[in-house]
Order: structure tokens, then sequence, then C-alpha cells
């Protein structure tokens, strides 16, 4: 292992440095102004925003701070996937800056840009480099669930680094320390359009798995697909592994043979939910893989088994997070369909009502 111990990097500063000029939202506003002082103050702070709330937006000014200070920053996520999408959004904001994107095989993983955006691994290359560290997705596998993912955050920012959270469902470890007082905290409960999240609607499907193997399909969860289909409404079907998925998609195909399925193994991953965006295929059966990161206009969604473990709150409310993303159509449907309620679909339910009631007391919503 190499270790630079020579002077630190200096950076020209551009004129202008940021080349945006949307307009953020009275809640981004807010999260945006302390993003900015977390950055000036040195400080840790968790950004609690909901799906949809246009969180990459509101750390534009908090980028433009620290690259006027002259300061090195990171903005680290759990997946290669939002790495691709989030690069020529800041190369984009930022044009006149040398961002580089790190991943598995990235061909700028060797340069010393001022603007980083990484994978959380990459970041075990770096000791002491960063001056402000973004952690996207904080809630996100597999960073949340491996410490030394979290060690290597923590070794590549100095000491006196500024340190923000993202994520629209921080752990109960987070809440409790926001609760405490432990951890500085602001939250989004509003989407910028200012419409409510929609909540999920909790429908008994009897026992699936019987059903499933007997090749049957619950009639309830027939006539949801159908009605999509007839209406010519895209759709997301959720379902707890790739086993179940890869068992019933001959069943499902039944009701459309262009249904496609999509899961973390699956070779054409990318190219199948870039046709649901183009209205090529009418839905996708997938599983957990497509919680995050999916913005499809008039998208609706439903969970196959939601009871299941791997469906934890935050999972759901992250599926949930799919429907009503834009502008054009706020609204939409979620359905949990169950064969016994979970404490995590109670839990999801109201974490939603919760950030909705909030959102509606602090003037956010036009709704």
């Amino acid at each position: 292992m190499y270790q630079w111990i020579g002077p630190g990097l200096l950076y020209a500063i551009p004129d202008p440095v940021m080349c945006w000029d949307g307009k953020l939202s009275d809640g981004q506003k807010t999260a945006s102004q302390r993003a900015v002082g977390a950055v000036n103050e040195k400080e840790e702070l968790l950004v609690w925003a909901v799906c949809g709330a246009g969180k990459t937006e509101v750390l534009f000014p908090a980028i433009k701070t620290a690259l006027l200070a002259g300061k090195r920053i990171c903005l680290a996520t759990p997946r290669t996937d939002v790495v691709l999408e989030l690069s020529p959004r800041l190369k984009k904001a930022f044009p006149k800056i040398d961002v580089a994107a790190l991943y598995g095989g990235s061909a700028e993983r060797h340069k010393s840009s001022q603007l980083i955006i990484s994978t959380t691994h990459q970041l075990f290359r770096f000791i002491e480099a960063f001056d402000v560290i973004i952690v996207d997705e904080v809630d996100a596998f597999p960073y949340s669930a491996d410490d030394s993912l979290q060690y290597a955050v923590n070794k590549a920012k100095k000491s006196s680094a500024a340190t923000i959270y993202l994520t629209a469902t921080p752990s109960k470890r987070m809440q409790r320390l926001y609760r405490s007082g432990k951890l500085k905290a602001v939250t989004i409960p509003a989407r910028y359009h200012r419409q409510p999240i929609p909540v999920p609607e909790i429908k008994w499907c009897g026992n699936w798995r019987k059903k499933f193997l007997d090749k049957k399909m619950p009639p309830v969860i027939s006539r949801w697909v159908s009605e999509r289909l007839r209406q010519n409404i895209p759709f997301l079907l959720f379902f707890p592994s790739i086993q179940v998925l890869e068992q019933v998609m001959p069943l499902f195909q039944t009701l459309s043979p262009t249904l496609k399925i999509v899961h973390s193994q699956h070779p054409e991953r990318k190219e199948r939910v870039l046709a649901l965006r183009k209205g090529e295929v009418p839905g996708l059966l997938t599983t957990t893989i497509l919680e995050r990161g999916v913005t499809i206009e008039r998208l609706e969604v439903a969970v196959i088994g939601s009871e299941h473990e791997v469906f934890s709150e935050s999972a759901l409310v992250q599926i949930a997070g799919r429907v009503g993303r834009s502008l054009a159509h706020p609204c939409g449907t979620i359905t949990f369909f169950h064969y016994g309620k979970s404490k995590a679909m109670i839990e999801a339910i109201h974490h939603i009502r919760m950030m909705n009631e909030a959102a509606l007391k602090r003037g956010l919503l036009d709704a």
C-alpha cells in the first residue's frame, strides 16, 4: 500500500464554478442551506428526504461552496448504477470542473479530481483525501450492512472534513441519534412537485406461494396486472427472490407475452428498464434490485408477498417511492399483496403518512 505524504493538492477555481440555474422548492432550500452550513462549519449532517424530493439538486450549492474554497469533495454511493446516473448530472452542473467517476473497471479511477463521484468500495483506495464527503443512500445495501465500507468512508476523509448523509429511509440507529440530538439533521418531507407521496394499499391475496407452485395466480393479482395492461400503465411487480421470479414468469406471460424479468444477475437489466421507460414493454417483474434509482412516468407498483422478510420497512418505503415522482403524474397506486401483514408493512405505511403529515404542517404541499 502506498500513501501520499507530500503537499496537498491545489485546484484552479474556474469562473463560473456552477452552471445550474434550476429552482429549489421551499423544502429543498432549507436543506440546501443546512448543507452549505455543514460544509462551512465542517459538521456532520443527515439530510432525511423523501423519495423524489430532489436530493441531488439540494447538494449543488454545498458542492459549489466547497469548490470555491478549494476543497476536495467526494460523493459516495453504494451502487455503480447510481454513480453512472449521477456522473453526467454533476458534469452538466459543474462543466468546468474535472469530475471523475470511480467504480470497478472505471477508466477514471486513477484521476485526482477535485470532485469525485464514487462507489463506497472505491474509498478503500484513499486515506485522508477529502475535505467533504457526501454519502448518498446511506441506508442501502451493501454499505448499511458492511462495517468495512463505513470504515473506508471514515478513512478517506480528513479529520476536519464535513460529512453529509443522504437517505429517504435512515436506519433506526440514525433516527435515534437524530432524536437525541447527537446527529444534526434536516428533513425534506415533501417532493419538489408539492404533492403527497401515494400511500400503499394492503390487499390479502391468500397463500401466494402455494398458488404459484400449483401454477395458478391469485385472482386479485391477475386483476391488478390485467387492469394496468388494459390502461397501458407501466408497472413494476416486486418478488421476494429470483427463484420465485423465474418460477412465476411463464404464468404472468399468459397475461402478456411481452412482460420481462429483471434481477441482479440478468445481463440485460439496464436495457429492460430503458425499454419500460420508452414504453416498449408494458411491465417488469423484478426483485428489490429496482427498489431505488428508477424514475418512470405514470409508473405503478405492486409487491407480491410483501410480508416476506426481504421486504424491510426501508425496502417497502423505497419501492413505494417509485410511484408519483413526476409533476405531470404525481399520483398512482402502490399495492402490498400479502398472506399476512408484517411489522415492516405497517411501519412503511406509517413512515409515508408521517412524512406527508409533516409536509402538510410545514406548508410544503398544495394538496
